[in-house]
C-alpha cells in the first residue's frame, strides 16, 4: 500500500518545504525553503531522523488523515492540534493512526508551524530540492482533496518532547553592517538601533515590513544605489523609510539601499515574530557575529540530546535509585498510632 496523507481541509498557505536549494542565484533564483528552518531540524532530533521536508502552515493548519499508520512531529509556532478530538501536544511526536484525522487550528504564538512525517514527504524534487518556491512557480499551495505520498515510516519512539526556545515573540535580532550601511550615516545609523519596530501585517515569504515607532529612514544618495545581488536577512530600505527583512524567497538582485543584514540565526525570530510583535536590533561586529552564528549550529546540533519521554516510564530512568519516591515508611504489623 503506498503510504498516502489525505488534504481534509486545507489551510490558506500550507506548503511543502525543505531546507531549499543552493546554488541558483546566479540563476536568479533563491534557496527558499522553510521560513523557520529550526523547525526542520526540532523535527529531525524528535523523529531520530535526518532533516526531511515538512508541512509549512502559515496562521492555521487543516485537517488530515493517513491511510497507514504514520508518526507524526509538530514544530514551529503552536497550534491548536487534535488526533481524533484528543488533544495532540505541541513540540512533540504523535501516533498517527490510519483513519484517525489530525486537526490542526489556529496559532497559539508565533506565525508558522509545521507538520512532519516519519520517513518524510515523498514529494519529487525539482532542482535538487521538494521545496515549495510560490514566488519562482515551483509547486503549489496545498488544498483540500490533494493527496500526498509519503515515504513510509519504519517506525520509532513516539511521545517524545523538546522543549522549544522562545522564538515566537519578536524581541532582540542581531544584524551585521550590510554593503551601503555607510550610506546612512552614523547618527542615522543609531537611531535605527534604538528604534523599536512592529511587525507589519504585509509580509510574505519574500519580505517582512516593520513598522518603525517613530520616523522612517533614507540614505544619501539613496536613489543612486546600483541594482546588485542580495542575500536573505538583508535590511532594504523603501521610499518611505520603513525597512523590509527580506526572507527566504525574496529577489536576488535589488536596488533598495540595505541598512544592515539579519544574522542567519535570528531570521527564524523574524518569521515568527506575530503581526504586531515589537522587534529591536543589535548590531554586532563580524568576529562577534561569527561566534553568536557558532553559538547557534552547535545549539542545533545538540537537540537530539534534549528529546525527552513525554511520560517518563521508569524503566528508562537510568538513575531511578536518586530519585526520593517514599519520603518515609511505616511497619505492615505496628499501629502506627500507637504511643500517641
Amino acid at each position: 500500500m503506498t503510504p498516502l496523507l489525505e488534504v481534509l481541509d486545507g489551510g490558506p498557505a500550507i506548503t511543502v518545504q525543505d531546507l531549499g536549494r543552493l546554488g541558483h542565484i546566479a540563476q536568479g533564483l533563491t534557496r527558499g525553503g522553510a521560513m523557520d528552518r529550526n523547525a526542520l531540524y526540532e523535527a529531525s532530533a524528535l523523529l531520530a531522523q535526518p532533516v526531511t521536508a515538512a508541512l509549512e502552515m502559515v496562521g492555521m493548519g487543516g485537517s488530515f488523515r493517513t491511510n497507514v499508520d504514520t508518526r507524526i512531529a509538530l514544530t514551529g509556532a503552536p497550534m491548536v492540534a487534535t488526533i481524533d478530538a484528543s488533544p495532540a501536544e505541541w513540540h512533540c511526536t504523535h501516533l498517527l493512526p490510519a483513519g484517525s484525522v489530525l486537526k490542526i487550528g489556529g496559532i497559539r504564538a508565533g506565525a508558522i508551524g509545521y507538520l512532519s512525517f516519519g520517513g518524510g514527504i515523498a514529494a519529487t524534487k525539482m532542482m535538487g530540492a521538494q521545496s515549495t518556491h510560490l514566488a519562482a512557480g515551483l509547486g503549489t499551495i496545498l488544498s483540500t482533496g490533494q493527496a500526498l505520498e509519503l515515504n513510509g515510516d519504519r517506525g520509532g519512539r513516539v511521545d517524545m518532547l523538546l522543549a522549544s526556545d522562545d522564538r515566537f515573540h519578536g524581541g532582540e535580532i542581531g544584524i551585521v553592517s550590510s554593503l551601503q550601511t555607510d550610506h546612512f550615516g552614523g547618527e542615522t545609523l543609531q537611531r535605527f538601533l534604538q528604534t523599536g519596530f512592529a511587525r507589519d501585517a504585509r509580509a510574505n515569504r519574500q519580505g517582512i515590513r516593520l513598522n518603525p515607532d517613530g520616523e522612517g529612514f533614507a540614505a544619501k544618495g539613496g536613489l543612486s544605489v546600483v541594482s546588485e545581488i542580495i542575500v536573505p536577512g538583508d535590511i532594504q530600505i523603501t521610499g518611505d523609510g520603513a525597512p523590509y527583512v527580506l526572507m527566504c524567497e525574496s529577489q536576488t538582485t535589488g536596488g533598495y539601499p540595505r541598512i544592515a543584514t539579519v544574522l542567519p540565526s535570528d531570521l527564524p525570530k523574524v518569521a515568527q515574530a506575530p503581526v504586531g510583535a515589537k522587534i529591536r536590533f543589535r548590531l554586532y561586529s563580524f568576529e562577534e557575529a561569527v561566534a553568536h552564528e557558532k553559538a547557534a549550529q552547535a545549539a542545533l546540533r545538540s537537540l537530539s540530546s534534549r528529546v525527552t519521554p513525554r511520560v517518563r516510564d521508569p524503566r528508562d530512568i537510568n538513575n531511578l535509585s536518586s530519585y526520593t519516591l517514599i519520603s518515609g515508611a511505616i511497619s505492615a504489623t505496628e499501629d502506627p498510632f500507637a504511643g500517641d
